[in-house]
């Protein structure tokens, strides 16, 4: 199975496309809440302590493998051998704009099932050290360990994108605005301060969603909270750490301490 040009070339244009969003919204997130902002802000940080310039490489290091691994990945998909295959329509006149709608949320829900429990699985002995204790090394994650995998997590992560094309019709414009929502929301979970309002986590739609204290929880303790974008499946499945809600009204409630 042969890769031409067009398909080398598309797979460059990804890899440079991953690499520049990835920098642009973490980088906009590490610049303001790490560098500009970082004494002014220091006491809203979920950990108090920041992390270490060689935390940075890592999670930058890591995250560079991670998007060859899915610039690879798209290759194949592109591959005239497999596209027959797919379910990608060009014309979003085909389903219409209910549908695409439709698609994007669908996209979301499916993918926090599939995370949730590849992630949960992940978290077995026998399958951590081959996955994903590479992410975990981030205790006190940053921004840039958004895409800080293992090569075999970020072929797991990745593959939720192939399961959209080969399942369901999915226009490539609602792969990218899912793409740049998961990035987006991604980086926030790692950001390390928490952006939801005091009391979030009680309101009746804010409870179900997760929030960058449930994540960094999740990072400090190795064990609950599972989930990406909501708390549905932690929530039915027992698995959210007893001290969240408390975590999160103790962050969100902080005040800046007068100074001298």
């Amino acid at each position: 199975m042969l890769y031409d040009s067009s398909v080398l070339r598309l797979g460059f244009y990804v890899l440079i496309f991953l690499i520049f969003r990835y920098t642009l919204i973490a980088g906009i997130a590490w610049t303001v809440w790490y560098a500009v902002k970082r004494k002014k802000w220091a006491y809203k940080k979920i950990q108090f302590e920041f992390p270490k310039k060689e935390d940075y490489l890592r999670e930058i290091g890591y995250s560079m493998i991670t998007f060859l691994i899915f610039a690879g990945m798209i290759m194949f998909v592109k591959l005239e051998q497999v596209k027959p295959y797919t379910w990608m329509y060009r014309e979003i006149a085909d389903y219409g704009w209910v549908y695409f709608a439709f698609s994007f949320i669908l996209m979301l829900f499916i993918h926090d099932t599939y995370f949730y429990w590849t992630h949960r699985l992940m978290h077995h002995p026998r399958l951590f050290k081959l996955f994903h204790l590479v992410h975990h090394r981030s205790t006190n994650p940053s921004p840039w360990a958004a895409f800080s995998f293992h090569p075999t997590e970020a072929v797991v992560e990745f593959s939720i994108v192939l399961i959209f094309i080969f399942c369901f019709p999915t226009h490539p414009l609602a792969i990218l605005l899912f793409l740049l929502f998961m990035t987006v929301y991604n980086v926030y979970g790692h950001l390390g301060f928490e952006l939801y309002p005091k009391g979030f986590h009680r309101h009746p739609v804010g409870k179900w969603m997760n929030t960058s204290v449930n994540h960094n929880m999740h990072h400090r303790y190795f064990k609950g909270n599972y989930g990406l974008y909501f708390t549905i499946w932690d929530r039915l499945m027992g698995t959210m750490h007893p001290q969240y809600e408390q975590t999160f009204e103790e962050v969100t409630e902080r005040k800046l301490m007068p100074t001298a």
